[in-house]
């Protein structure tokens, strides 16, 4: 398969390709003309995200930054002005803020800065991959879903996004169209098969 590790806005991240060798993945960083085990170094600690979850974590950043930060400073400011802090309760509730706030902004930069964005739109195959959207039905009921494989921080299963970790991507990856496929989920086991592999 290939992808493309696309750069953040300043254009320094460098962009590489996953392929197959048959064996494993292998990871070539582009201009060195060498295949390097994919997983060695800092691979493992890698965050595969597709574009649009990358644009949505950037999007919740700037919006810490550059707006709840200095509410929130704001608002302590104004609490400190009131007074004796030890009942302060304003104070108290926006220190927390602050601290919650604080807490997600480097959580958001920490994940930013280990992304590793899949080109969904070079992706081809009829095998299941990071990045596919496969269309499945219930053996049992004849129900069809349809599921992007995404990364952690994008699931959301009301949207039809599941995470690459998750029980069901776990049990689809690297099948094909008419592959069945058993899924265990709270309720029990269920029997899907593949009806559609695409790269949308």
């Amino acid at each position: 398969m290939a992808a493309v590790e696309q750069g953040a806005s300043d254009g320094t991240r460098l962009a590489s390709s996953v392929i197959e060798d048959g064996v494993g993945p292998v990871r070539t960083e582009v201009g060195s003309g060498a295949p390097a085990p994919f997983g060695k170094e800092k691979d493992m600690d890698k965050i595969p995200m597709t574009a649009a979850g990358y644009a949505a974590l950037e999007a919740e950043l700037k919006v810490r930054q550059q707006e709840e930060r200095p509410r929130i400073i704001q608002a302590i400011a104004e609490a400190r002005s009131h007074g004796d802090l030890s009942e302060n309760a304003e104070y108290h509730a926006a220190k927390e803020a602050q601290s919650l706030n604080e807490g997600r902004v480097a959580e958001l930069e920490d994940k930013l800065s280990r992304a590793e964005i899949i080109d969904i739109s070079k992706l081809s195959g009829n095998s299941v991959k990071f990045g596919a959207t496969v269309t499945i039905v219930d053996e049992d009921t004849e129900e069809k879903k349809v599921y992007q494989i995404v990364g952690e921080t994008e699931a959301n299963v009301k949207q039809g996004k599941v995470s690459i970790t998750s029980p069901t991507a776990r049990a689809l990856i690297g099948k094909k169209v008419g592959d069945t496929v058993e899924v265990n989920t709270p309720g029990g086991g269920k029997s899907y098969e593949i009806l559609d592999v695409a790269f949308i």
